[in-house]
């Protein structure tokens, strides 16, 4: 097949600048090959470069705390745990394959993450999402909802990774741009722990797994684009994932790193061949000479610049040591993948790659790749104009409802507040029998086997938050999921995030992202919890809208004792409710204004990162001391959907309650607020006096709300609800969407 003249107008075919053709040309001395054009237009990708976001990136802390391998520095994060053992973990995104091909999308999105643990010697463990689509009274949504929660389900229950929290939002500005982020976390003993890195001359280069087709050629441009009508014509770049070859995979690069036989290893996620062996080459600081008439194809007829971009699932990238190439290849054969030596490495730093022949490319790897001499930009800014008018919202002008009890009925039961039960009872969240708190509490507990420790994680992030305030929303994403972590007995450790966000070349996008990343910085350092890596995803747009700027934080904490672990539910009869933290009649972004008035309004809730961490020690104390039985944390829906929870998250034994609950100056305001920094606490009566004792001593507000009890909750005296009642609408209300047909 006769390759097409690269000129300028082929660059921006392939979503090249003229500018940045122009650099091409000047750094190689010449005109690329059709095949060196690919390889640049993927790696130079935001996808692949994150050249709009690189230089913001990097002012975020990146080191601290337990920390052994930073953003940037590997295939995923790693923190220390003690005794020998680390935590990987990292999200990502697969937002635009999951638009025009949901199943396939999402589930590629799972395996891709999972090969970024088990690439870095880690065997995974758990697996959470975070995920965000328009509302359910719309056909397309539907489809799209069902597609990614089955291809997510699929896949990790064929792989065997539990998947054990996650969140769920619907919103019409995601409607034509969903939003599914992807979290992995594996345990791995130090002494295993292995570098995406190739050196050593003369070291083979062996290509493992799956073989090579022609699915997902371009997908990391695709990532890189706005979606739109044309998109639907995008489906060949989305890839097709296979669970079961995945959990061979797994189980050969475990084996062959035990056995101390490689040097590195890269997992094959966007831009497939070409980012692996450029990323490896570059942070070795060396090259590879590759022949790809030694890739194993599934297809006939692929040209090299085929090869090269394939995203065909499944596959990865071995820098083995000399001399051991047969023992892996015995292993990779054990397991029924394949495993082909494709080429060796060089201390010349140039990726030469052959073909029929002919050399086809022959690059610097350092010019491809992020960190190296990819290019990067600092875009214009400009606040948006939108704010100004949010800013100006007055909430004692809302009108006051007639029925606060009809108006909490319809939160509780709203898709955003409701249980996402329909989701979760579609994964497996207890294969491997590690999981002790799965989904539907504040965070999901991993217990590490053959310790006394177990693991608290969560993803979160309220969008609406972010698009009112950035860098204060931003602030509240990584307080809230620390604050999970908290409530669950864990002491946070770090992040990884995954920034979803619009067109970077808008002036006021970029802003937004800006104050973002301020935001989660300062966040971050406050609470000590360090950056171990994740994603940008821009260009989250469809023709109608942007989506709100989502920068989904996924956080992992440490439970040093087992008998520290605790969870939402109220525990027993009798028991005494108190509420820690201050309560401001804060509802900008809440779930109330949505739902009732159907606003997006006013400032989100105030966040003081002083007052969050006291709190945070304050729980950590008494949970050290035995003194409570159970803790929740107040925020989406205010007060009355926590206490509501509390009283019915163990469908098993619900537990009623009367409380009074404190009302400033409106009811609607108070019930419904979503002030931060506040959390439920269920105690024994016995252990009253200790437990004000040492809240007294701590610098957070405290008030005794009332007792659990009974098959009711009532509130103030005045408003009550039956257990029951409250767990059908909670429970029961998307399911029940999903089975009414639209417009029946």
């Amino acid at each position: 097949m006769k390759e097409p003249d690269v000129n300028l107008q082929l660059a921006l075919e392939h979503g090249l600048t003229e500018e940045e053709y122009g650099w091409i040309c000047k750094r190689l001395g010449r005109i690329p090959t059709f095949t060196e054009l690919g390889i640049f237009s993927v790696m130079w990708s935001e996808h692949c470069s994150y050249k709009n976001s690189i230089a913001l990136l990097k002012t975020l802390p990146r080191s601290g705390g337990r920390l052994l391998i930073g953003a940037g520095e590997e295939n995923a994060g790693l923190v220390d745990i003690g005794d020998g053992l680390a935590i990987a973990f990292k999200i990502e995104s697969h937002n635009h394959p999951s638009a025009v091909e949901p199943y396939q999308g999402a589930a590629t999105g799972v395996g891709g993450i999972l090969r970024d643990i088990f690439t870095m010697g880690a065997r995974p463990i758990a697996s959470l999402n975070s995920l965000r689509f328009g509302t359910l009274d719309d056909a397309r949504t539907r489809y799209l909802f069902e597609g990614v929660v089955k291809g997510i389900g699929d896949y990790g229950n064929c792989f065997g990774v539990p998947t054990v929290a996650g969140e769920v939002y619907f919103d019409e500005c995601y409607k034509g741009n969903p939003l599914i982020n992807a979290m992995a976390i594996g345990i791995v003993d130090t002494k295993f722990v292995v570098s995406a890195t190739a050196k050593g001359e003369n070291n083979p280069v062996m290509i493992v797994g799956s073989s090579t087709g022609r699915d997902g050629i371009h997908g990391a441009t695709f990532a890189s684009e706005e979606i739109s009508e044309k998109s639907e014509a995008k489906r060949p770049s989305v890839q097709v994932g296979d669970p079961f070859t995945e959990k061979l995979l797994l189980e050969a690069t475990l084996e062959i790193i035990k056995e101390g036989l490689v040097i590195g290893i890269q997992d094959m996620g966007a831009a497939g061949i070409s980012c692996s062996t450029s990323e490896m080459s570059a942070k070795g600081e060396s090259g590879m000479i590759i022949d790809l008439n030694k890739v194993p194809l599934r297809e006939k007829g692929m040209s090299a610049y085929e090869i090269m971009l394939s995203e065909s699932q499944e596959r990865m990238l071995v820098i083995a040591k000399k001399g051991k190439e047969e023992r892996v290849k015995e292993i990779f054969s054990k397991w029924d993948l394949n495993c082909e030596i494709i080429g060796t490495v060089t201390n010349n730093p140039k990726l030469i790659i052959n073909y029929e022949g002919g050399k086809k490319a022959e690059i610097d790897p350092q010019e491809l790749v992020l960190g190296g001499n990819a290019p990067v930009y600092n875009r214009e800014t400009s606040e948006p104009k939108y704010l100004v008018e949010s800013k100006n919202f007055n909430p004692n002008e809302l009108p006051e409802p007639d029925c606060i009890k009809d108006v909490f009925e319809k939160i509780i039961s709203s898709p955003n507040i409701a249980s996402k039960r329909w989701v979760y009872e579609q994964y497996d969240s207890m294969v491997r029998t590690n999981t002790v708190v799965g989904p539907g509490s504040d965070a999901a507990v991993i217990y590490i086997k053959e310790t006394n420790k177990a693991l608290a994680a969560k993803t979160d992030c309220n969008g609406r938050y972010v698009y009112l305030n950035p860098k204060e929303g931003t602030k509240i994403a990584v307080a809230e999921s620390a604050r999970n972590v908290v409530c669950s007995g864990g002491i946070p450790l770090a992040i990884t995030n995954c920034l979803n966000f619009g067109n970077p070349y808008k002036p006021e996008m970029y802003w937004t992202f800006k104050k973002a990343i301020e935001g989660m910085g300062e966040a971050c350092r406050f609470f000590n919890t360090p950056v171990t890596g994740g994603n940008v995803s821009f260009y989250n747009e469809s023709p109608d809208t942007a989506v709100y700027p989502t920068p989904v934080i996924g956080m992992v904490g440490l439970i040093e004792k087992l008998e520290n672990i605790t969870t939402a539910e109220f525990k027993n009869e009798g028991d005494l409710i108190y509420l820690l933290g201050a309560d401001y009649e804060e509802i900008g972004g809440s779930e109330y204004l949505k739902v009732i008035h159907n606003l997006v309004k006013g400032e989100p809730p105030k966040i003081d990162l002083q007052t969050e961490k006291d709190l945070h020690t304050l729980i950590l104390q008494l949970i050290d001391y035995e003194l409570i039985n159970s803790a929740h944390d107040i925020s989406d829906g205010g007060i009355m959907t926590t206490l509501a929870e509390c009283c019915i998250i163990n469908q098993e034994k619900l537990i009623g309650a009367k409380v009074k609950v404190h009302v400033n100056t409106r009811e609607d305001l108070s019930f419904f607020s979503e002030s931060q920094s506040r959390v439920i606490v269920s105690i024994n009566p016995d252990n009253k006096e200790k437990f004000e004792e040492i809240a007294s001593r701590s610098f957070t507000p405290f008030q005794f709300m009332g007792e659990t009890g009974g098959d009711r909750l009532i509130i103030n005296d005045q408003y009550e609800f039956g257990l029951n009642h409250l767990s059908d609408l909670y429970y029961n209300s998307i399911s029940n969407i999903m089975s009414h047909p639209i417009g029946g």
